[in-house]
């Protein structure tokens, strides 16, 4: 069976594109149901078919693809995916998004950019999505760029739940990275409670993926420092600012991030750096020659599949954070 019926007949079933196998069908096991067969492939020009292998009429189906490099060619499976179902008069389509492509161009720094976030939402709408379900998007006001309901998930929890075991949290200190990620930072201080410090960076908007770090604001000295962030992407970044928790006095850098990009040289970045660990989650997926010895990844698949639940069961998504954010 690789539907759900509830009382009331409904049928829930889970499509998962390419690009994160391995969380789809963890996701599947925690739901209690099988992914439904899916035919994917390219054509030689690069061209994606997808078709699924069983009915989809009348179900509220939820499309479950992490925007993972190639990025271009996940969006585009995933959009197709949705497309195929809403000619198969799926009744509700939901767009799943461990890691949601593009959000980091949220609004136009300067003339003549795009708004390439809201781009993607509207994407989905027009391919027939009904709702989307993102987690961690890079700033709360991508929820606002899609018409329909709009589903947040926090790693909060349980990146900060592994944290509280795995340090003295009489030494620790949350560190924002920057000036953006301060109200993410004053949750983990709260469900922690852990003083804060904010490092105070300047970036150069000429030159993408880099940032000059310029003080620390707050205590660091001696104390266990951890730096958390929504993703890690080449690893500049936040390789300065644990250098610079160093320069002031710092006994100790763990960073913390929901979703490890770690693109180009980002392993070897954090390899060589003295960051203690880095701790990421699955939201996308990373390759055996990424998986450096101080790196470790947990599994958002229990949190997606109990937001999926929610959604099916006509529940409250937000009920699963109630106390943590």
């Amino acid at each position: 069976m690789s539907g759900i019926r509830s009382t009331s007949e409904k049928t829930l079933k889970l499509f998962a594109g390419r690009a994160h196998p391995e969380l789809a069908e963890e996701v599947a096991e925690h739901l209690g149901i099988e992914l439904v067969p899916t035919s994917a492939y390219d054509f030689a020009n690069g061209e994606i078919f997808v078709r699924f292998e069983e009915s989809a009429r009348g179900s509220d189906a939820f499309v479950l693809q992490s925007h993972a490099a190639p990025i271009n060619h996940s969006i585009m499976e995933q959009l197709i995916m949705v497309d195929a179902l809403k000619r198969a008069s799926a009744k509700r389509i939901t767009v799943v998004l461990p890691f949601y492509g593009y959000a980091r161009q949220d609004k136009k720094h300067r003339g003549r950019e795009p708004i390439s976030a809201r781009l993607v939402a509207d994407l989905f709408e027009t391919a027939g999505a009904d709702r989307l379900m993102a987690v961690d998007l890079h700033t709360a006001q991508i929820q606002g760029f899609f018409n329909g309901p709009v589903d947040h998930l926090f790693a909060m929890p349980l990146l900060a739940t592994y944290v509280r075991g795995r340090v003295d949290l009489s030494r620790l200190t949350i560190v924002s990275p920057d000036a953006g990620r301060v109200r993410v930072a004053e949750r983990w201080t709260d469900m922690l409670g852990s003083p804060l410090a904010i490092i105070h960076k300047r970036r150069d908007p000429d030159v993408p993926n880099e940032a000059k770090v310029t003080e620390v604001v707050g205590d660091v000295r001696g104390r266990t420092c951890v730096l958390v962030d929504d993703m890690i992407d080449t690893g500049g970044t936040i390789v300065k600012a644990a250098d610079a928790l160093f320069d002031n006095g710092a006994a100790e850098v763990i960073v913390t991030a929901t979703h490890g990009v770690f693109s180009g040289p980002a392993a070897d970045r954090l390899k060589n750096s003295r960051i203690t660990e880095v701790v990421v989650t699955n939201t996308l997926p990373i390759a055996e020659d990424k998986r450096i010895d101080k790196l470790t990844v947990l599994s958002i698949a229990p949190l997606v599949a109990r937001a999926i639940r929610e959604v099916f069961d006509d529940g409250s998504v937000t009920s699963l954070f109630d106390g943590n954010t």
